[in-house]
């Protein structure tokens, strides 16, 4: 959560009833989700797991294959991708093991949801929220009709924010330069600058709005809009993101730059930037990015990247994601993507190095596999042997001169949002389970919690 939404901390419990009942539920699925396997098979569920894990492996070596190669060994790494699951799914029904799994890892589920519930931020406070933001005089919207599939006119999202009280641009089919028509904008008195497009659209016109201190408004008119997902906007609805001219709060977020190109969501280098930097990706992604991936990941022209951020070195890369704050882990099903909050004033970095089928085989261990770097920084360099690198800023394809300085400005853009918007947390925050253990004992344990500053 922003430092506007946490509530102020107290000297006694911050807890109630509520926190403690979903605390020992989590406790409780934990410990059935664990006791399940134990009681169907005994010992020998250990070996169950170890076979479950092999068949996650053998299903990413697959994936290389299938990615790295073409021809009759990508068609061998499809094949087993689909196999080797299926395969241990028939053999846990054989054994009778796939019923306990099932329920194991429901359990296993029931207990994170409960564990996020019970340290919630509206459990642990007395409701505080950001006092309501004054309605801007001079409103300013930049639409996009192409975003989206065309979502601007669907919802007629022009209409309603004229109605409103807003002047509206609409992007024409040529190239405009959106960070031009944002400072125009500036210049003939808007107070508020607001944004109906894709998350490279908005992260321009972010960073006018940052240099000139003026509230900003997302209108999530695109297609993924990830950085109104974690604002808990409805990307559904996007007209609802106009509430919060008459009924909005303002959350001071941060900004990230890979070196003078601003980013609300992520700086991508390697791969997967190569891919998008291809003229043939923005109408054919799935044929491009099959043709191109077998020659970056094994063949001459792969990329092998340098970082160094805080203290820590990495080579050979392939692939690596710089983020305006870090994501939660990919295996996280319920929110998979998201990032817990958008003010923590770092970096979150992934890093890809996988050079072989073994290599693809240990990353069914998951965040501690040998080819994945996970960590947080203040600032990244990324290099590499070419002048320039290609990168991808929140989905536009750049080149940027080597070395590529990534950094973070905390708190820099006043984001407006509707008071009533989807939550209050970015992506649901990681179950913090010393926390929820301590909740579940009871009202004095959760007042130590509270003493430490548990929030």
């Amino acid at each position: 959560m922003t430092r506007e939404d946490r509530p102020p901390r107290r000297s006694g419990p911050v807890t109630g009833r509520g926190s403690a009942a979903w605390a020992r539920l989590a406790l409780l699925a934990l410990a059935a989700g664990v006791l399940v396997p134990l009681v169907a098979a005994g010992l020998r569920s250990v070996l169950w797991v170890l076979l479950g894990m092999a068949g996650l492996a053998l299903a990413a070596v697959g994936l290389w294959w299938a990615l790295a190669h073409a021809g009759t060994v990508r068609m061998v790494g499809s094949v087993l991708c689909v196999v080797a699951p299926l395969a241990v799914l028939a053999l846990y029904a054989a054994g009778g093991m796939l019923a306990p799994a099932a329920l194991s890892l429901g359990l296993w589920a029931l207990a994170v949801s409960a564990a996020r519930a019970a340290v919630a931020p509206e459990r642990a406070g007395a409701g505080h929220a950001p006092a309501p933001a004054p309605p801007p005089r001079r409103p300013w919207a930049l639409m996009n009709p192409r975003s989206g599939g065309g979502k601007v006119e669907r919802f007629r999202l022009v209409e309603r924010a004229r109605s409103a009280g807003v002047r509206v641009v609409v992007l024409g089919t040529g190239h405009q330069d959106v960070a031009a028509l944002a400072e125009d904008a500036v210049r003939e008195g808007a107070d508020l600058l607001a944004v109906a497009g894709g998350d490279g659209t908005q992260a321009l016109v972010a960073e006018v709005a940052s240099r000139h201190d003026l509230p900003f408004m997302v209108v999530p008119a695109g297609t993924r809009n990830h950085f109104a997902l974690d604002l808990g906007l409805d990307r559904e609805d996007p007209a609802k993101a106009l509430d919060a001219l008459t009924d909005g709060v303002e959350l001071r977020v941060d900004l990230g730059f890979a070196a003078d190109r601003v980013f609300v969501n992520n700086a991508s280098f390697g791969t997967y930037a190569a891919v998008v930097g291809d003229p043939a990706y923005r109408e054919e992604k799935r044929q491009t990015t099959l043709r191109m991936l077998p020659g970056l990941l094994s063949g001459p022209q792969a990329s092998r990247l340098r970082m160094r951020a805080d203290g820590t070195r990495a080579d050979g890369l392939q692939a690596l994601l710089v983020s305006n704050n870090p994501y939660r882990r990919a295996v996280d099903a319920a929110r998979p993507g998201r990032r817990e909050r958008l003010d923590s004033g770092r970096l979150g970095v992934l890093g890809v190095r996988v050079e072989g089928a073994v290599r693809a085989a240990g990353l069914a261990r998951g965040p501690h596999a040998a080819g994945l770097l996970r960590l947080t920084a203040g600032e990244v360099v990324v290099e590499a042997d070419t002048p320039t690198v290609p990168a991808g800023v929140d989905g536009e394809h750049v080149l940027l001169p080597v070395p590529v300085v990534c950094r973070i400005v905390p708190g820099a853009l006043r984001v407006r949002v509707p008071r009533g918007r989807g939550g209050t947390r970015w992506g649901g925050a990681a179950p913090d389970w010393p926390r929820v253990t301590r909740l579940a004992l009871g009202r004095r344990a959760a007042a130590q919690d509270a003493a430490r500053g548990g929030d």
